[in-house]
């Protein structure tokens, strides 16, 4: 098979129309996007890119691990990001090696301290590879203030602000023009050394450039309090600082939907990437060795192999999807079932997730949570990594338990839990806050318990006057115990206590409908709700919208 072609591709500094022609292109015409994140899984670079996009293409989200803090790694904070430099690699190379064509998006230029590199060091000698530059955050800095950089013999130098003070103070003092990128936490530093090297009533302050937020002012006049990773310290060409006015820049509005809500993610992935800019390639050699054999091996065996042998490399995740689509997804979650081989599920669970090739997908009916939970153990043990998908959260009436319950078996094969967010929440949110005093949980379901605890537990929670949330009120072969356990409450409540009936809230045919305990038709009621039951105390508004005050009575 023709193995398909790497593109490292610079997005220039933020406003997508700066994307060049062939960049946009290439986006286009990709069979997979790449692209970094910090761990809450928003990303500038593919704002960025959206525009150019389309639909059905396979997205890699790659999500660092973690940005400046510890980390119990045993190669301390290096050794983690090598061995998530590793892994990304590898999750790009199965798709190199499948044919496609695959690109990863870099803001700026993806050679000038960006994330790429890191995969081009590890790629580009076994693939066909192209990088496609992009307009750097200086030369984007230098444009909005509409000052020159430098003319004629001047010189140029472009300074990281984590350099220690001495030394960035040291290089400032001995050149004409500067930049010094990486601001964020390190303002204070560096408006000290452009102070020590007698150059501080020249600097200019950008930040985001050519973003909605720019924002452009006399450096000396910055307050350090809340100045983003994304802005820059500029000193521009001495010839010109005698006459050109000082800038009015009035900031650009919207140009990136969602732009400013996401630019923390590009900003503390971006100084990972720029931290580490200067790694070298031999340093990861040992890390990628071996990786090709199980690149492409389609069983567990085979992945097992790649990874180096009688080594248990695989592990199983349990990911809560939330109660619908992406828009509930929790940032863990997102980074889990990014960076599964394998996923695990009640097929239509598995069928949320955006299909990727790289991955194997074990979809299974939704009674055998024991043998789904054995399998996806079984595969982690042979070097997989596998994410155990339900629907909420994964702790609740769902797939938790049951990993826990088998993995008792699975001594070597290591076991978390991702949370999502609950059915409930999703529900009582569509109405206000039902759930906003003392509530219980309680399944319909008499499959796994007898129907006498069930009746027994929704008594003692009616008589406590607690506000009941209902689980799998019925079903095609359950249909009398929601009427049952309407009885049963009435017997503590009264009639015109407020129902919440949430259906497939989030999906497609959401549907939310507040009514009372008498009034409730079971018949009404299907697998897809969820039932939320008020309290005595539970109140419904001029609007509709349904509460259960703080303080009770």
């Amino acid at each position: 098979m023709v193995k398909g072609r790497l593109y490292g591709v610079g997005l220039g500094p933020g406003d997508p129309e700066l994307v060049t022609v062939k960049a946009a292109r290439l986006i286009g015409e990709a069979d997979v996007i790449a692209y970094h994140a910090a761990r809450h899984g928003r990303s500038i670079a593919r704002s960025i890119a959206l525009p150019y996009m389309r639909e059905g293409q396979v997205e890699e989200l790659l999500l660092y691990p973690l940005t400046t803090e510890t980390t119990d790694h045993p190669g301390g904070y290096q050794g983690a990001l090598d061995d998530f430099y590793a892994d990304c690699a590898e999750r790009l190379a199965v798709h190199l090696d499948a044919g496609r064509t695959v690109v990863v998006l870099a803001e700026g230029d993806p050679l000038f301290y960006g994330s790429y590199m890191h995969m081009h060091k590890r790629l580009a000698h076994r693939y066909d590879t192209e990088v496609v530059p992009g307009v750097t955050s200086v030369s984007a800095a230098s444009a909005v203030l509409g000052r020159p950089l430098v003319e004629r013999d001047e010189v140029l130098t472009v300074l990281p602000g984590t350099l220690p003070a001495d030394v960035l103070a040291d290089r400032l003092r001995g050149t004409d023009s500067a930049a010094v990128l990486k601001l964020g936490r390190t303002f204070e530093k560096v408006r000290e050394a452009l102070a020590e090297a007698g150059r501080l009533d020249d600097a200019w302050y950008v930040e985001r450039a050519t973003m909605g937020a720019e924002r452009v002012a006399p450096l000396k006049d910055v307050d350090a309090d809340g100045v983003p990773y994304f802005s820059l310290a500029l000193l521009t060409s001495p010839a010109e600082r005698t006459f050109v006015p000082e800038p009015q820049r009035v900031p650009a509005a919207g140009k990136v939907a969602g732009e400013v809500a996401g630019e923390v993610a590009g900003e503390v992935a971006g100084e990972v990437a720029g931290n580490t800019a200067g790694h070298t390639a031999g340093n990861t050699a040992g890390n990628t060795a071996g990786h090709t054999a199980g690149n492409t091996a389609g069983e567990a065996a085979g992945r097992t192999a790649g990874r180096g042998p009688g080594k248990v490399t695989g592990e199983v995740t349990v990911v809560g999807l939330g109660p619908a689509g992406r828009p509930w997804l929790t940032p863990e979650a997102q980074e889990a079932l990014a960076a599964a081989t394998d996923l695990v599920g009640y097929g239509p669970y598995v069928d949320r997730v955006a299909p990727n090739p790289r991955q194997h997908r074990h979809r299974t009916d939704n009674r055998v949570e024991a043998e789904r939970a054995r399998h996806a153990l079984e595969l982690a043990r042979g070097g997989a990594r596998v994410a155990v998908v339900s629907s909420g959260d994964p702790g609740v009436f769902a797939m938790a338990s049951a990993v826990m319950e088998a993995a008792a078996d699975f001594p070597d094969v290591p076991v978390r839990i991702v949370p999502g967010l609950t059915a409930a929440q999703a529900v009582a949110s569509r109405v206000g806050a039902p759930l906003g005093h003392d509530y219980c949980v309680v399944s319909l379901s008499d499959l796994l318990k007898p129907w006498e605890v069930v009746a027994a537990r929704l008594t003692a929670a009616a008589s406590a006057d607690m506000v009941v949330a209902i689980y799998n009120p019925a079903s095609r072969s359950r249909t009398w115990q929601l009427a049952a356990a309407r009885d049963l409450l009435l017997e503590h409540r009264d009639a015109a206590t407020p129902v919440v009936v949430g259906r497939d809230v989030g999906g497609e045919q959401e549907s939310v409908t507040v009514t009372t305990l008498g009034e409730l038709d079971p018949g009404q009621v299907d697998m897809r709700c969820l039932l939320i039951v008020g309290s005595s105390t539970t109140r419904v508004t001029e609007r509709g919208l349904v509460y259960t005050p703080r303080r009770y009575p």
